[in-house]
């Protein structure tokens, strides 16, 4: 199995990056979330890589993450869940927010991906409930968010947004120590308008 890359971005496609590893390139499907965070061609990077194995294809992909790469293991090993689905669950999501959505068995946030229904949704909060890892130090398959961002998102919905946008909105705005559940909104709802 291949289970890193380490190369030369030559390449960023709509859901891929290309990657030159000593003259061979390689087509890794990724998360927005790591395309996103990949600045452009000719920068070295590692990537964490996982080789899908299909009757009719080989297919690489890769996190920049250590903590997208589980969590694409552990959503593709949902029944249903395959790695295309799994890669735009990370696009939707940061670790930390998936984490969240299924610890708090939200089928509904969840079902905002493309490809996941309700029922899909009920079943990935089924299947992974007691596997979830330690994200950034919390005790396993505890992480919530801050009491600010809970609020929050409350806040977001009460101005029209839906619960995926107010997540999304929050997971994306710049984080401070102590902030208020005003500070949390105000910079949420600048992430939205720069969107």
């Amino acid at each position: 199995m291949i289970a890193g890359l380490r190369g030369e971005v030559v390449g960023k496609e709509v859901d891929s990056v290309l990657i030159d590893v000593n003259g061979v390139i390689y087509r890794v499907g990724t998360s927005s979330t790591t395309l996103s965070e990949l600045r452009g061609d000719a920068e070295l990077v590692y990537l964490h890589t996982r080789l899908v194995v299909r009757e009719d294809q080989l297919a690489l992909f890769g996190f920049l993450s250590q903590e997208e790469v589980i969590l694409f293991d552990l959503v593709t090993g949902v029944t249903g869940i395959g790695p295309r689905i799994g890669c735009a669950i990370l696009s939707r999501f940061t670790p930390e927010a998936l984490h969240a959505a299924l610890v708090s068995e939200d089928v509904t946030l969840l079902s905002t991906v493309p490809g996941i229904g309700k029922k899909t949704a009920a079943r990935m909060i089924v299947e992974l409930r007691g596997k979830l890892p330690t994200i950034e130090g919390g005790v396993p398959g505890s992480l919530a968010m801050a009491p600010a961002d809970i609020d929050a998102v409350e806040a977001l919905k009460a101005l029209g947004y839906t619960a995926a946008e107010a997540h999304a909105a929050l997971a994306g705005a710049p984080r401070e120590t102590g902030a208020t559940v005003e500070e949390r909104v105000v910079a949420a709802l600048q992430t939205l308008g720069a969107g």
